[in-house]
């Protein structure tokens, strides 16, 4: 399945990521903790997540119950392949040249950024 999620289908699955199965009730009050979000848009928009496949939609009860059918892993990696093919041009390095550019990385970060580049050095 190929996986393309807009930016608010992504907040969505975060929040769901977090809470785990949830209703749109509890998917839109995480949402306006930090954005302006309509509880229809917020509805619509997982009846939408629901049809493309990113979630599944349990109608046993009154309360429908959503949970994701995606990975945060499978996510950051269709949304990373996205960025890599349309913004970087294919380039592992000017991405990575990039991202510790402009982004402080923790010395942890780091050091598991060291640990994973010596893995290919070997």
């Amino acid at each position: 399945m190929e996986l393309k999620p807009t930016e608010s289908e992504l907040e969505i699955l975060q929040v769901i990521w977090k809470l785990g199965q949830c209703t749109v009730r509890d998917v839109h009050e995480e949402l306006t903790k930090y954005k302006d979000a309509g509880y229809t848009t917020t509805l619509k928009l997982m009846q939408i997540m629901a049809d493309k496949g990113l979630v599944e939609r349990d109608t046993n009860a009154k309360t429908h119950l959503y949970k994701a059918l995606v990975t945060r892993e499978q996510a950051q990696t269709s949304a990373l392949d996205k960025i890599m093919d349309t913004v970087f041009k294919g380039s592992t390095a000017d991405l990575v040249i990039q991202a510790l550019g402009k982004h402080r990385a923790s010395s942890d970060e780091i050091d598991a950024i060291r640990v994973y580049l010596q893995q290919f050095e070997q």
